[in-house]
């Protein structure tokens, strides 16, 4: 017990120190989502679309999820669980007029992001903290929409993970998650084949991620948990423009000199991106969404 403890604090710490590093190169040429953009399956996009997709990853994410423009049952209080610089944190509260907290485990992304915050005048409305989301600082049943972009595939322990999303979301509340994942078994299968192991360790390895799990992982643990409205969707098509666009911008002249200039951690992540592209063309790297209700009683 005690050195799973230790595995995972050294685990924290990585992230930590990987994002407090990278977070300004990324903010740099990308803007302040950290995250995929959503594109037409096979189009042809250029470097000036992909801001405009990281936007529709949140409308389509929000979308899925039954939670269009004209609800009536508009959020008022959202966590967005590891928040990077509060993109999505911002977007969603100016959208619904809600009040907003991001968590990370970046002393640096939760500066920036509140900087950011300010500077548009959201003072008030969003805030933001350094904490673990496997022991969020929050409540129970505080917010009726429960966000992660992209966070779930940092999360060591995938269970605690899910339990604590389902215990701050308030009775009637929504859950989304969109995250990384590995492809579902068949029912003959007990694990990966070793091959696409090792692709996924050479990856972790680089990202500082523990082990993947899959989208119906996901599913029967917020099925456990008696949820309701349980859907999810496989969105690697829509995101395979993205990994090759990265690349692109981090060979750009502003790229490189931006990877020079912040790390190791950064730099060593940078030279695995062509493996996030052979993952997602071969099929076992999954880029998915899974969204569900808590329910009212």
């Amino acid at each position: 017990m005690a050195e799973m403890e230790t595995e995972m604090e050294t685990l924290r710490k990585g992230i930590a120190e990987f994002y407090d590093e990278s977070s300004g190169v990324w903010e740099n040429i990308w803007g302040d989502h950290m995250h995929h953009g959503f594109y037409e399956p096979a189009a042809d996009v250029s470097i000036s679309d992909h801001r405009a997709a990281q936007i529709r990853m949140i409308e389509e994410s929000l979308r899925f999820a039954s939670l269009s423009d004209n609800t009536t049952e508009k959020p008022k209080n959202i966590v967005d669980v590891g928040c990077g610089i509060g993109g999505s944190s911002r977007y969603l509260a100016r959208k619904y007029g809600a009040n907003c907290q991001g968590i990370t485990l970046s002393p640096v992304q939760a500066q920036r992001a509140q900087q950011l915050a300010d500077a548009q005048g959201l003072n008030g409305k969003v805030s933001f903290e350094v904490a673990d989301a496997l022991n969020q600082p929050f409540p129970e049943g505080k917010f009726d929409l429960v966000w992660s972009m992209e966070s779930g595939e940092r999360m060591p322990d995938k269970k605690k993970f899910v339990n604590e999303l389902v215990r701050v979301a308030a009775p009637g509340g929504r859950i989304i998650i969109v995250t990384w994942c590995h492809r579902d078994l068949s029912p003959s299968e007990e694990s990966l084949r070793q091959e696409e192991k090792d692709l996924l360790n050479k990856i972790c390895s680089a990202y500082y991620l523990p082990a993947w799990c899959s989208t119906a992982d996901y599913v029967k643990l917020l099925d456990s948990l008696s949820m309701e409205d349980i859907k999810s969707a496989d969105w690697s098509d829509h995101v395979a423009p993205f990994w090759p666009a990265v690349i692109k911008s981090a060979l750009t002249w502003k790229g490189i000199t931006s990877l020079l200039r912040s790390g190791w951690k950064t730099i060593r992540g940078a030279m695995v991106m062509p493996l996030m592209i052979e993952g997602y063309k071969k099929g076992v790297i999954k880029f998915a969404i899974i969204t569900c209700r808590k329910p009212a009683s």
